[in-house]
């Protein structure tokens, strides 16, 4: 099978390492994965604040990109829920009334995933073989899981990023109270209304620390950039991973 890795351009940007990750773990599977450098932005920063036009300039940007890139590779996969919804939920919007581009966002759209949802739903895969036991200490990580907004109300995927993170040695999944809540991000709304961002994230951290958790995984790095910041200025130590980080990490026995 193979697919063509939509990166994000958060991920480019500012956490390469997702990226890799990402290509490490569909690799694992046995999945043939391609890398299109003419991609850039998918356009949601501009749809969600307001510039229709320019969103459309940079949507039909990825449309011409990925209908090229479909008709060697089988699906699209992202390490963004975000992103992976802009496609397959707002396209329609941003476009509406136009028949043509429409059937090409449809080709596109129907053959878009995110990450857990691809390898869960598309391969059937729940266990990557991933394993963080460490022989020597016997320590067992406790992992909460941060639902992040498009993702889980958009997408409806809550289910498969469990599964693979339960999946994984040497890891305990405890759910915090109030995960599906926002972590207060919203991409310009952190940076329009930041006391209202940051009170909103404040909540989310009061919510991993009340799990007891030391690491939590989310699915968007754009979420756990704002969650890693907040704790960060509160002196935390939890380890704030990608779901592709945490199921790359190498096995250790």
């Amino acid at each position: 099978m193979k697919v063509s890795l939509f990166v994000t351009c958060v991920v480019d940007q500012m956490f390469p390492q997702v990226g890799v990750a990402a290509v490490q773990v569909l690799r694992q599977q046995g999945v043939d994965v391609g890398f299109n450098p003419d991609q850039t932005c998918c356009g949601q920063p501009a749809f969600n604040t307001g510039y229709r036009e320019e969103a459309r300039t940079v949507a039909l940007h990825m449309i011409d990109v990925f209908e090229r890139d479909l008709e060697f590779a089988d699906y699209i996969v992202a390490p963004s829920g975000s992103c992976t919804a802009m496609v397959r939920k707002f396209y329609a919007e941003l476009f509406e009334g136009e028949e043509q581009i429409l059937s090409r966002v449809q080709k596109i759209a129907g053959r878009m995933y995110e990450l857990s949802e691809f390898l869960v739903d598309v391969l059937g895969i729940h266990d990557v073989g991933t394993n963080h036991r460490d022989p020597s200490s016997g320590v067992v990580h406790r992992v909460t899981y941060h639902d992040c907004c498009h993702l889980l109300r958009e997408l409806g995927v809550a289910r498969q990023p469990r599964l693979l993170i339960q999946s994984v040695r040497g890891s305990e999944l405890i759910e915090m109270d109030k995960a599906e809540s926002c972590c207060g991000f919203g991409g310009t709304f952190s940076v329009k209304y930041p006391e209202i961002s940051s009170a909103i994230g404040d909540e989310k951290i009061a919510s991993i620390e009340r799990s007891g958790a030391d690491t939590v995984v989310a699915c968007d790095s754009s979420c756990l950039m704002q969650i890693a910041g907040l704790a960060s200025r509160r002196g935390l130590t939890i380890r704030c991973m990608h779901l592709a980080e945490f199921l790359a990490e190498p096995k250790t026995e």
